[in-house]
């Protein structure tokens, strides 16, 4: 941006323009028309050096006056830059744009005016943003809705060739086809949750919830699904002590659903599950002894439901502790 005018240029030609100024005019004064003058009144030179202090005092103070309304000036401009400037700004609102004189543009009005464009710069990113956080929540959803019409008629063909004669091979072929199409399916709901927690369109209500009746709970749930698959369940549920966390018991409940829900697909060879809720120490634990994260599994995802996991207990103000190793995984949820 070009600079107009200098503050501080114009500063120092006011106040050396002020302090050389009048001795010239003194000097001038006095050769052409002052000395004759003088003669004639008798002026001595005691008058004359009063004369001279007289002056030089008046250019102290009139520079110290000068000096000290410049300044109050340039603080009070600087201030309210800084007030300007110190704005909290939150999730909706950015600092207001700052007032300046086009006319004048010294060097605050140009440190104004780059604070100006850089104020909406930020409100255009931020509204690029938006913008395309929307559309990608749109899309998602939209591929979610889309996708679930050829699953669900791939599942059509599938139960109709079920009904073929065919060898072994092709129904075990068949049996994985319908088993693909059923983890397609959940992880495209995984997907669309996590586009509705991430834009706040998933309810969310804080309670104070009872954390040793929760995980009771969903340990009875799931404990068909553990049996079914031959997973030796080791439960240490006190019954008589808990605590209590401000949580939403629907959210708690997604949280240990999804890790049941890994241990039946990554770490069911290791035929062990250990949940436990740590009343001492606030904590629910759940371990398995699979291959570990680390290692591949055939049915391994992208982590849409860690995330949402990881999501809700962020906002819940929970964390998840992983140690993972070829051994087992352990997973301990506590406070954040």
């Amino acid at each position: 941006m070009k600079q107009n005018r200098s503050l501080f240029r114009r500063f120092l030609k006011v106040h050396f323009l002020f302090i050389f100024f009048p001795p010239i005019v003194l000097i001038f004064f006095s050769a052409f028309f002052g000395f004759s003058d003088i003669n004639e009144k008798g002026m001595n030179t005691l008058n004359l050096f009063y004369v001279t202090v007289l002056l030089f005092g008046f250019i102290i103070v009139a520079f110290v006056i000068l000096s000290w309304l410049f300044f109050l000036k340039l603080q009070k401009r600087l201030a309210r830059l800084q007030e300007v400037m110190s704005f909290p700004a939150n999730n909706n609102s950015f600092p207001k744009s700052i007032s300046v004189q086009s006319d004048r543009m010294d060097e605050i009005d140009q440190l104004g005016s780059s604070y100006n464009w850089m104020i909406q710069q930020l409100e255009d990113s931020r509204k690029r943003e938006y913008e395309e956080e929307l559309l990608r929540h749109r899309l998602i959803a939209n591929l979610s809705h889309d996708l679930r019409t050829p699953l669900t008629i791939l599942r059509g063909h599938v139960t109709r060739l079920n009904k073929e004669s065919m060898s072994l091979e092709g129904q075990n072929s068949l049996t994985e086809i319908n088993h693909t199409i059923t983890r397609v399916g959940d992880l495209m709901d995984d997907l669309l949750s996590y586009t509705l927690l991430t834009s706040g369109k998933h309810p969310f209500g804080p309670v104070s919830t009872d954390i040793g009746r929760l995980v009771r709970a969903s340990v009875a749930a799931w404990y068909p699904v553990f049996e079914e698959k031959e997973i030796q369940l080791d439960v240490d549920l006190p019954a008589d002590e808990t605590f209590y966390w401000e949580a939403d018991p629907t959210w708690m409940t997604r949280v240990l659903d999804n890790l049941f829900q890994n241990i039946i697909r990554h770490a069911a060879e290791g035929k062990y599950a250990n949940i436990a809720v740590d009343v001492d120490k606030e904590l629910i634990i759940v371990a398995d002894r699979g291959p570990g994260m680390d290692n591949s599994s055939y049915e391994r995802g992208a982590g849409i439901g860690l995330s949402i996991s990881n999501y809700m207990l962020k906002k819940m103000k929970l964390k998840a502790d992983f140690t993972s190793n070829e051994n087992g995984t352990r997973v301990a949820i506590g406070r954040a």
